[in-house]
């Protein structure tokens, strides 16, 4: 059974309906964050790079990153209003947080003392909450909830 090895939780600033999870040292990246970002899909992977299409136009979404030893349980879909998996690649074991509007922000995600092929789920709910603030207030806090799990891939 996989174990837990880390938990973090960090705000993540959302602008323009997304944010990134990357790279920490985003100079070799083929396309760093936030080109090519696409509009209306839940969560996109690029080279050393994850986009998170947020339901909320400008706010900040409550973020919990786990990091597991191997697949962690399955998460309830019913406690979710997305969920997504994908496969990403670290060449240094650290991924930052990425806003469109601030860049890179200062909290640092350790998966690894080196980089490696992980496994990732997302989950996200309270996105008719971030939408609805959106529009009403403008900015919105922690009303978008997420859970990104990271695992090591098995060959």
């Amino acid at each position: 059974m996989a174990e837990l090895v880390r938990q973090q939780h960090l705000d993540a600033d959302v602008g323009y309906h997304g944010f990134g999870l990357q790279e920490s040292d985003d100079g070799d990246l083929p396309v760093p964050f936030p080109d090519d970002f696409k509009q209306g899909d839940f969560l996109n992977d690029f080279p050393g790079r994850l986009d998170i299409f947020s339901a909320g136009h400008t706010h900040t979404a409550a973020v919990t990153v786990e990091v597991w030893d191997g697949e962690p349980p399955e998460q309830d879909p019913s406690l979710w209003d997305e969920q997504a998996e994908t496969d990403f690649e670290s060449t240094s074991g650290e991924v930052a947080v990425w806003s469109m509007s601030l860049g890179r922000a200062d909290d640092v995600i350790t998966l690894a003392d080196s980089g490696g092929s992980w496994r990732v789920r997302v989950s996200c709910a309270g996105r008719d909450e971030a939408a609805a603030l959106s529009e009403e207030e403008g900015i919105g806090e922690g009303a978008e909830r997420y859970l990104v799990q990271f695992w090591p891939a098995t060959a």
